[in-house]
């Protein structure tokens, strides 16, 4: 590719992407580093696990996110006795017609929400994982594609845990990331009262959503020219040592596999591309290092016994794993 068209090209994603994140942080108060994670999934084509207490912005954000590029925006409220059929869809026979038709379910989306995943059983989550891996549905032995872009953001309780159920290692690893969001700090909160409230401020979060920004082949553009920034050969050795040392780390009975290695570049990339560069340094792979590791590692009982966390032992490796200077 000529350089100047590249050029061009990285210019224009830069810019898209620095939209995106202004039109999310203007609208979700207090939450930049969700804005950014949430940011670098979508550019990188993958899924996220947004983990926090109830009434913090997580629907907002997806219904904000849908509006952006004039995506489709589904959710699904996870019950104990939500069924497969009640995400993927089904066929059913049409007596007036004499034949049989397919009924696309709420998976046939740009954005879902998963909205408290962990509370369907094994079998209903399981629905999710050919979408998140393959972007289809088969149906009836009939594979059906989900539109472009794709993505699933599913929420979780971290307190509540009566009636719940445990996602499955496969589920789990199929997100890119699990991205925590905590309560907002004292000024934010107050803005964000004044906003919904309208007190002394003319914006409610009640009026009309502004214009999207993009459409859904800008989205596509985006996550294609991220594949493209530059990767070097060491910072990839780095990537890889870092996930290694997951794997022999006395706290931790299960290391982070494979695919973290995949997620890392994917992340990184998308991470370089949202601060405004063509290229991944290792400051990029720390960023998003703990978000992408998280999910994929097992504490063991003596490090659980010792009040630890999958988040202090990961911390401890990132500063132990020598970095490649820039």
């Amino acid at each position: 590719m000529n350089s100047n068209i590249a050029r061009i090209r990285f210019d224009a994603a830069i810019a898209a992407a620095g939209q995106l994140r202004s039109r999310l942080n203007e609208r979700l108060m207090g939450q930049p580093s969700v804005v950014d994670q949430v940011l670098v999934a979508l550019i990188a084509n993958g899924h996220v696990l947004i983990e926090g207490v109830p009434g913090l912005g997580k629907t907002l954000l997806v219904r904000v996110l849908a509006d952006c590029f004039a995506g489709t925006f589904r959710r699904i409220q996870f019950t104990p006795d939500l069924m497969p059929g009640d995400i993927t869809g089904h066929v059913l026979f049409d007596m007036q017609e004499s034949r049989f038709l397919m009924r696309q379910g709420p998976v046939f989306t740009n954005l879902l929400l998963a909205d408290e995943v962990n509370r369907a059983p094994a079998k209903t989550q399981a629905a999710l994982l050919e979408v998140m891996q393959e972007r289809q549905v088969t149906i009836d032995g009939s594979a059906q594609p989900v539109p472009h872009p794709f993505m699933v953001l599913a929420t979780q309780n971290p307190i509540e845990h009566e009636g719940t159920y445990p996602l499955p290692e496969a589920e789990l690893d199929r997100f890119l990331l699990k991205v925590f969001i905590d309560y907002p700090s004292a000024v934010d909160e107050l803005d964000i009262t004044r906003s919904i409230t309208g007190i002394g401020n003319s914006f409610a979060a009640g009026a009309p959503p502004a214009g999207a920004l993009l459409d859904a082949g800008a989205i596509h553009t985006l996550q294609q020219t991220a594949t493209a920034v530059a990767f070097d050969e060491q910072v990839l050795d780095y990537v890889v040592r870092l996930v290694r040392a997951t794997r022999n780390h006395p706290a931790l009975l299960r290391g982070a596999g494979t695919r973290a290695c995949l997620a890392l570049v994917s992340g990184a990339r998308a991470h370089a591309l949202l601060r405004g560069a063509s290229f991944v340094v290792p400051d990029d792979v720390k960023a998003i290092a703990l978000p992408v590791m998280r999910h994929r590692v097992t504490l063991s009982a003596s490090a659980e016994i010792d009040g630890l966390d999958a988040d202090r032992v990961l911390g401890g490796i990132i500063e132990t794993v020598a970095a490649p200077r820039e």
